[in-house]
């Protein structure tokens, strides 16, 4: 995140991890503000506003690689590389455009290439009459309005996307960028402030950073809206090829070397300014992975593959729904730092309050009873959560051990062993499988404001995001 020459992208998904339908004069909800700072007065005919070069002598000229034209393609219109499957399909438009914006972004690096940081924004609302959510992967058939929030036809709508590329400023020392919109499809216009959206939904990630100085400071809003009470907003580290955590399709990132458990540490600045209310499932950290039930590496087959997650929620209003009286909502076991076992059933040592809920795959066949398992639309394949809460268990991994650690007024850098927690954590395996290798292919920070009841709102700041490989003998 100090690089100068940013890299970020910009994904939105309805509540499957797709597309469906493009929004009104949007293109297809993928989008990139990618640039290198340069001297050189010939990289100004490279740069699709001219506006946003201070070429005076002795200031840096800003080399942008995507032009709007690039973040307007929509279904119908060609780039390069599109398939002719893909060509008037949303779903896989996407998918591919996202590897096009990717090839614009590239940056040639040891030792591997990567693309950019990736902003994702998700709508939760979920139209059960329109067919468009497989259920454990398996395509199944409309079905009753029930505890999903949809407002009624068109519900799961993309959202309207402004884009404020990347300029100079402050005599040509501050670079600032930014990203934001609205889901409700009459919208004020870009660059409106929440102020002006009474009523309607509202998300806005902001990016800023002194050049030569420092790491990329990232400000994020994300407000609800009684027609989209459930929306997600995250800054991901993603793979830069292969499946991102949650997707079935390849996709582009700036992990250019995957972590795996247990031999890497995240490390970040944290500011919560608002939390979002007490439905906002904030995150610390997310992290995302996919594999088979009998360990076996994810292949793209939907019937089979289980995206993985685990998720440390640091809203103090999130209460355990795991306890003694409701095991179900518990993992089978809880694994210490010194690799002791404790039962869900051992009331007297089981770390309840831990654990905000656990739940199982959809598609696995050997489950220990009682168990609840996931929401079986909202991936494309089954899912399996493992959602924490602060505690003192992990206080080992550098992790918040108490309410109200690291959130409003408990501003923070965090250095967390997310690889020595992920490798102790429960997740389920048929019986006698070997061991998966717990490879992590996506890991964010951002709020899920589930189902609120009514308008709430979450800001924060996040700097400093780096991923650190560290060695079996660290």
């Amino acid at each position: 995140m100090r690089r100068d020459g940013l890299r970020v992208a910009f994904e939105a998904w309805n509540f499957c991890n797709e597309v469906g339908k493009e929004a009104p004069g949007m293109g297809s909800p993928r989008a990139a503000d990618c640039f290198d700072l340069s001297s050189n007065p010939k990289h100004r005919r490279r740069s699709h506003r001219l506006e946003n070069i201070l070429s005076r002598e002795g200031y840096p000229l800003i080399d942008h690689k995507v032009s709007e034209a690039d973040n307007k393609l929509g279904v119908g219109k060609p780039f390069p590389g599109l398939t002719p499957n893909a060509a008037n399909n949303p779903d896989l438009y996407a998918a591919e455009k996202e590897l096009y914006l990717g090839s614009l972004c590239q940056v040639t690096d040891t030792p591997n290439p990567w693309q950019f940081w990736m902003v994702m924004l998700k709508n939760g609302n979920y139209d059960t009459k329109s067919g468009l959510c497989p259920e454990n992967g398996k395509k199944v058939p409309p079905f009753n309005p029930g505890r999903f929030p949809c407002f009624g036809d068109g519900c799961m709508n993309q959202p309207l996307l402004y884009h404020q590329p990347t300029s100079l400023s402050g005599n040509g020392t501050i670079l600032r960028g930014g990203f934001n919109g609205t889901y409700d499809l009459s919208p004020p216009g870009p660059g409106s402030s929440t102020t002006a959206v009474v009523g309607l939904s509202y998300f806005e990630v902001v990016w800023e950073k002194e050049v030569g100085v420092g790491s990329w400071v990232f400000r994020n809003k994300l407000k609800t809206s009684k027609l989209y009470p459930w929306l997600m907003l995250y800054l991901r580290a993603d793979a830069t090829k292969g499946f991102s955590g949650g997707y079935h399709y390849d996709t582009r990132g700036m992990l250019k070397t995957l972590p795996e458990s247990p031999n890497f540490k995240v490390r970040l600045y944290l500011d919560v300014k608002q939390g979002g209310g007490p439905k906002s499932q904030f995150y610390l950290i997310d992290m995302g992975s996919c594999w088979k039930n009998n360990g076996a590496s994810c292949d793209g087959d939907v019937l089979t593959d289980v995206t993985r997650y685990s998720e440390m929620i640091i809203n103090p209003e999130t209460p355990a729904w795991c306890s003694p009286t409701n095991i179900g909502n518990c993992p089978p076991y809880h694994i210490t730092p010194n690799d002791t076992k404790i039962y869900r059933n051992d009331s007297a040592n089981f770390p309840y309050s831990a654990y905000h809920y656990y739940c199982a795959p959809g598609n696995a066949q050997h489950l220990e009873k009682p168990y609840s398992t996931c929401d079986p639309y909202s991936n494309p394949q089954a899912q399996e959560l493992v959602q924490l809460l602060p505690h003192p268990m992990w206080a080992e991994y550098g992790y918040p051990t108490k309410q109200g650690d690291g959130w409003i007024g408990d501003a923070k850098t965090w250095e967390l062993d997310v690889g020595g927690l992920s490798s102790r954590l429960y997740f389920y395996q048929d019986p006698s499988s070997p061991p998966a290798k717990r490879v992590w292919t996506s890991l964010d920070v951002g709020t899920e404001i589930f189902v609120s009841d009514k308008d709430e709102e979450a800001e924060w700041t996040l700097s400093d995001f780096d991923v650190i490989l560290t060695s079996p003998a660290a």
